[in-house]
């Protein structure tokens, strides 16, 4: 049978408002409940959407969510998904902002941050491991994977040229990356009704079409009016380049918010990359901070509002446009064997490229210094073991006891951790090391 919109909606609202940790694990989330619980999806058919939004711009979690929402119920479907998917992340970032601006440094409130940090660690490697259960299957997946890792671990490799090398591998080689699966609930309508995503292709290109001059419209408008022009046309540029890996737009935003608006100080912005770490998508919620502060110096509260909602809107809206605009010629070739295998590949680099991620993120957590040891044309990073950080261990240990070998449902988990972290903020506080 059909999967009813309304329940669909709910699954969406679930993924937006349970997936801490960042989109892998909003993805891993996803996974989970669509192909794992409900199996309204293939595992092949979730490879393949999720391998396309990755090479699409923009956060690939939300577009994923709209993707499959288009799949189940057409355009209404996208629409629903996308919303549902951003809207907890936005109300929680902008509580968190309203928190930020008329209490500022609060010891709870970091000691809070602090937990959901350790917790975000173990969240990302439980995704990995999911995602590496889905896709290094095969031998030459696993090959691709460790290639990937090393690009970007040892020789910083743009993730761009990763994924492109990691495409034309599953475009020369498909036999050693196509997966297959029994079939699910949409394999079947689809097989029912095969001219579905034909029927389907038509309003969902005309309603890309129009996002995209929706999108386009406070460019146009408030060119010339500092600093709303200036905000729009940031997004504007951010939401078209932005692809690969957040770290590397979020580069770009502090080089942009921070050394050339001055919109925000830098320490500013690493304290809401650390929480947005532990909420859903952490871009997004970074770049509705940085609008709000924006929004907040030019016109206060309201403008605080105005401005959260301008990067909302313009970081959001492309999501949906991209997805709608690519979905049904890219859905035609979903069958197509050499196209499948290099979305396979694709998903083999990510896993490894991932894995660097959580390498890079953990040390980054574990220990307050590093030492580099080149290697030629490439560089390690090793820790420095006396800068290790002793409470960052325990509550990265509490949150894996949890998560991984007992089983505590995330919200429970999420909770224990941030308590435990603000605790020991308030009483073993020069521990930490950190302000």
């Amino acid at each position: 049978m059909p999967v009813p919109l309304a329940t669909a909606a709910r699954l969406w609202l679930r993924a937006g408002g349970l997936a801490f940790g960042g989109p892998a694990a909003q993805v891993a989330l996803l996974h989970r409940v669509v192909v794992e619980e409900r199996r309204w999806l293939s595992e092949a058919r979730f490879l393949q959407a999720l391998g396309v939004c990755r090479l699409l711009p923009g956060p690939e979690a939300p577009q994923l969510a709209i993707w499959l929402g288009w799949l189940l119920h057409g355009v209404p479907g996208g629409l629903a998904a996308g919303l549902l998917v951003l809207l907890p992340g936005a109300l929680a970032m902008l509580a968190l902002a309203a928190l930020h601006l008329g209490l500022g440094a609060v010891p709870a409130v970091a000691g809070l941050v602090y937990g959901l940090q350790c917790a975000a660690l173990v969240l990302v490697a439980e995704a990995l491991l999911r995602l590496a259960r889905r896709s290094l299957r095969r031998p030459p997946a696993r090959a691709l994977a460790l290639a990937a890792f090393l690009a970007l671990g040892l020789f910083g490799l743009p993730f761009p040229l990763v994924i492109l090398a990691a495409a034309l591998a599953g475009l020369a080689w498909p036999a050693g990356f196509v997966a297959s699966g029994p079939p699910t609930s949409l394999d079947r309508l689809l097989a029912a009704a095969p001219d579905r995503g034909l029927r389907a292709a038509g309003p969902a290109r005309w309603m890309g079409l129009g996002v995209l001059l929706l999108w386009l419209g406070p460019v146009l408008l408030l060119a010339g009016h500092p600093p709303w022009g200036d905000l729009a046309w940031f997004f504007a540029r951010l939401a078209v380049v932005n692809f690969g890996d957040a770290h590397a737009a979020l580069a770009y935003v502090a080089q942009e918010a921070v050394d050339r608006h001055h919109w925000l100080s830098g320490p500013q912005l690493l304290a809401r990359l650390g929480l947005a770490a532990a909420m859903p998508g952490p871009l997004l919620p970074v770049l509705q901070f940085v609008g709000t502060l924006a929004g907040y110096a030019a016109g206060g509260a309201a403008g605080g509002l105005a401005g959260a909602a301008l990067a909302l809107w313009m970081s959001a809206l492309p999501c949906l446009a991209w997805v709608l605009l690519a979905g049904p010629p890219l859905e035609r070739l979903r069958d197509a064997a050499r196209p499948k295998a290099a979305l396979a590949a694709v998903m083999a680099a990510q896993a490894g490229l991932l894995a660097s991620l959580v390498l890079w993120f953990g040390l980054r957590l574990l220990f307050g210094a590093l030492r580099e040891v080149p290697l030629g044309p490439a560089r390690l990073e090793l820790p420095v073991a006396a800068s290790l950080d002793p409470v960052a261990a325990l509550l990265v240990l509490l949150a894996a006891v949890c998560l991984l070998r007992m089983r505590v449902p995330l919200a429970w988990s999420l909770a224990a951790t941030a308590l435990a972290g603000m605790v020991l903020r308030l009483a073993f506080g020069w521990l930490l090391g950190r302000p």
